[in-house]
């Protein structure tokens, strides 16, 4: 049974180390925010001790979709903005931030971004698998935790009386326990591209692994707008197309099981499609806010040690200019059934 304890802080908001052995409880919460421009991107950051590490093994919201468009935890070697006298300050870091912005602005991570776990539609907690974790602090390269929330509405702030704590409540166990044998990591596919008004297109990426580990996959989120129809990711190996997991963007974008007794392995290929109808009477391109575009495949995985991907994204110009059919990598092995599996739930 997990026992929820504090752990002990340097200062507000700096994780310094969990003094039991069992999950220790750790909000990543805004501080009572107030922003008042719509498709705004807040951040702030937690300060990881860095003499030891500690594993995250649960994520569990503290937010809704009526308040919070998405929310994404970053692992960050430095980040984007600090005050040393405010431990917990909040920027601006969206890359539509005006002169007229509140805070302060600056990108999410200085140096050493990685995404961790990413949120939004109201998708409910997750644990990680016995003995897998997250590993921050210590020799992990992740110094701080970054979190962002994206304000696609701030109507309900105008009024100058409501402020928001949204966020994400991690549970972590100390390194030196032994709990975790296998870190976890992500693995991110997306792309750019647009689609025309009144049409149906798809937006795909792939990328080959060229890193000597094997991954276990155990979780995929799929990540659209109001545009998106299905999004499917694969493992490619000589020629044969496995898929990892298929969603409707339009559910709850939580982490969903991944096939069971998957490997991915050094030489393999990582693909991804997101369909897309375009409903609108414009064109829409791939963009931050809610009048744009995305198209994200999360995957999820862990290995056996310590060593994870160096490599954590893959990203294509999408259409008109990236499609499948004209990678090198792929286009030899695409088949008639994969193009129909790839655009249609099952």
């Amino acid at each position: 049974m997990e026992q929820f304890v504090h752990c002990v802080l340097l200062f507000s908001g700096v994780i310094l180390a969990c003094v039991t052995t069992a999950s220790a409880d750790f909000p990543l919460l805004m501080p009572q925010v107030q922003p008042t421009q719509n498709e705004t991107y807040l951040c702030t950051g937690f300060h990881v001790a860095s003499s030891k590490h500690q594993y995250i093994v649960a994520f569990r919201p503290n937010a809704t979709k009526h308040v919070a468009h998405h929310i994404l935890i970053y692992g960050c070697e430095s980040p984007g903005y600090r005050e040393w006298d405010t431990p917990r300050a909040v920027w601006d870091c969206g890359e539509m931030a005006t002169s007229h912005s509140m805070f302060h602005k600056g990108p999410t991570c200085r140096t050493g971004s990685q995404i961790i776990y990413a949120w939004a539609m109201d998708a409910p907690a997750l644990k990680l698998p016995e003995g897998v974790g997250f590993k921050i602090g210590g020799n992990s390269g992740i110094n701080y935790l970054v979190l962002q929330v994206h304000y696609a509405d701030t109507t309900a702030f105008l009024d100058g009386h409501k402020r928001d704590s949204s966020g994400i409540v991690l549970s972590l166990v100390p390194g030196d326990t032994n709990q975790v044998k296998r870190r976890a990591g992500v693995y991110v596919l997306g792309t750019g591209g647009m689609i025309r008004a009144h049409t149906r297109e798809n937006f795909e990426s792939a990328c080959r692994i060229n890193e000597n580990l094997t991954l276990y996959p155990f979780a995929f989120r799929t990540h659209t707008h109001k545009l998106g129809k299905a999004v499917t990711g694969y493992v490619v190996r000589k020629g044969r197309w496995t898929n990892i997991g298929k969603h409707s963007p339009q559910e709850p974008q939580m982490f969903y099981p991944a096939k069971k007794g998957l490997k991915i392995v050094k030489g393999d290929v990582l693909a991804a499609r997101c369909t897309m109808q375009n409903f609108r009477d414009r064109d829409t391109y791939v963009g931050p806010t809610g009048n744009d575009e995305m198209c994200n495949f999360y995957i999820m995985y862990y290995v056996d040690g310590d060593r994870i991907l160096n490599e954590k994204q893959c990203f294509s110009y999408g259409p008109p200019i990236y499609y499948w059919h004209s990678d090198p990598l792929l286009r030899d092995d695409l088949t008639a059934k994969v193009n129909e599996d790839a655009s249609t739930l099952d």
